[in-house]
């Protein structure tokens, strides 16, 4: 009884918060001092009545973090989960799944075979290509590059050259460091003026290493970067390395999801020619952190290069290939179910509501460009695409760095009044700002409202600025 009583206050706490979410401020963050004193204590040898440990959950540690699911987090890459995924962690974390192997968990293993082969036919990934659940789109990264290095370079990796442009996710940047690769053997190449990999550059890089003794042997592309959104030209990188014999992986942690959408199948058009992709269940799909996917168009490739049998596991090892052992294809031996979150939700919802979700993310940065284009104040850097835009305030009587300087304080200014979260990025040496508006939560009236306030801040800092430059 008393299981069932926490349990149940547990959900009411969840239900509570949803229903709450869109009338509390977005940002909340605390010092360090101030967490330390509420919550910095001795190991406690007693139990305390869970209860008072669930109040003071809700005061001390959910009241001093933002929301990344409400319908006003725009900044970076927000995380609309949705309730069914929460009971679904909620029910794999009681039954305490163990997902690593057939033997422990052939139920929850071909639960997770069905979706990422639901991921595979939505990318248009070949029948046959398959991957597994990993934390995150950063994990999914490093094991779809620890693939490639082992199937193309079979060891002698101090030759090897990889290539991206310069829009890339800091995730390869780190996942190439932990592989071992030098800065030498990367080749980032600047974007072309539409933050797109352009060809004849990337062209030029291969053939210079080829000819000078070294071996190309990855390329990675972007489809939706976080900066803008932007697509790398999938098809003709497809083509490119296919005649050349490089591993092509795509990056499409943020926008895979728009393949559910007819168009956004079309700005992906050739994702379905890589060797390797990247998604994120944790972004587009809805689903709680954390949550990252990689597929291989031969998934026998992760296996080789991760698969390890000690002595300890013999009886585990499969006996047929049916019998899939996720750890034999990535870094991870123990595994949690996460791929029941994705399953449930896909089921008890059905994909038309994902894909109406994920149309209705690209409708609001659209909106939102709407609202931006008769207004002076704003210049669209990069337009709305795929649930991406930038813009920067503008003002007649301030130089660029001023400009650059009253961007930052706006977001300042945003974060200290709650009721919006928004940041910026640095395109081209502009400190523009960047909303992503993937949540389904957000209305019309959130971003009209977010950005009333945001142009206010603007004026505000703006006569503050010239004014401090007058009296300079």
């Amino acid at each position: 009884d008393e299981m069932k009583a926490l349990g149940y206050e547990i959900v009411d706490i969840i239900v509570e918060h949803y229903e709450a979410l869109a009338d509390l401020p977005v940002t909340l963050t605390t010092d360090r001092p101030t967490l330390e004193k509420a919550l910095r204590e001795p190991m406690p040898e007693e139990p305390t009545d869970f209860r008072e440990v669930l109040e003071q959950t809700k005061r001390d540690v959910f009241a001093h973090a933002m929301y990344t699911e409400h319908p006003r987090f725009f900044a970076f890459v927000p995380g609309p989960s949705n309730f069914v995924s929460a009971m679904a962690a909620s029910l794999a974390t009681g039954y305490n799944a163990f997902a690593g192997t057939w033997m422990e968990a052939s139920g929850p293993a071909m639960v997770e075979l069905v979706a990422i082969d639901w991921l595979r036919q939505m990318l248009g990934l070949p029948e046959g290509a398959g991957g597994q659940f990993v934390s995150g789109g950063s994990m999914a990264n490093l094991e779809a590059l620890a693939t490639a290095r082992h199937v193309k370079l079979s060891g002698r990796n101090e030759k090897g050259v990889l290539y991206y442009s310069d829009q890339t996710h800091s995730s390869v940047d780190r996942g190439l460091r932990v592989l071992g690769f030098h800065p030498e053997q990367i080749r980032k190449i600047p974007a072309d003026v539409n933050y797109h990999m352009p060809m004849p550059a990337l062209e030029r890089a291969v053939y210079e290493d080829r000819d000078a003794g070294l071996t190309p042997f990855c390329v990675i592309a972007n489809a939706g970067t976080t900066n803008t959104g932007a697509i790398d030209p999938l098809p003709e990188m497809a083509a490119f390395c296919r005649e050349n014999g490089l591993w092509l992986h795509v990056d499409a942690a943020y926008g895979g999801a728009i393949s559910l959408t007819e168009h956004g199948k079309a700005l992906l058009e050739g994702i379905g020619e890589a060797d390797s992709v990247t998604i994120d269940p944790h972004k587009w799909l809805f689903q709680p952190y954390d949550m990252g996917c990689v597929l291989v168009k031969d998934p026998r490739h992760l296996r080789q290069t991760f698969r390890l049998v000690p002595e300890y596991l013999k009886d585990t090892d499969s006996r047929s290939e049916q019998e899939v052992n996720f750890y034999d294809y990535g870094v991870q031996l123990t595994r949690g179910f996460t791929a029941l979150r994705l399953w449930m939700s896909i089921k008890i919802f059905g994909i038309a509501a994902f894909r109406d979700a994920v149309a209705g993310g690209i409708e609001q940065a659209e909106y939102l460009e709407s609202l931006l284009r008769p207004d002076k104040r704003w210049d669209i850097v990069t337009p709305a695409h795929i649930g991406v835009i930038t813009f920067q305030y503008m003002h007649p009587k301030l130089k660029p760095a001023d400009i650059d300087e009253v961007n930052r304080r706006i977001v300042d200014e945003m974060v200290e009044d709650g009721y919006a979260m928004i940041a910026t990025t640095v395109l081209r040496g502009r400190t523009v700002q960047r909303m992503c508006t993937i949540n389904p939560r957000t209305t019309h009236d959130d971003l009209r409202e977010t950005l009333k306030r945001m142009g206010d801040a603007g004026d505000r800092l703006a006569a503050q600025m010239i004014a401090e430059r007058k009296r300079a």
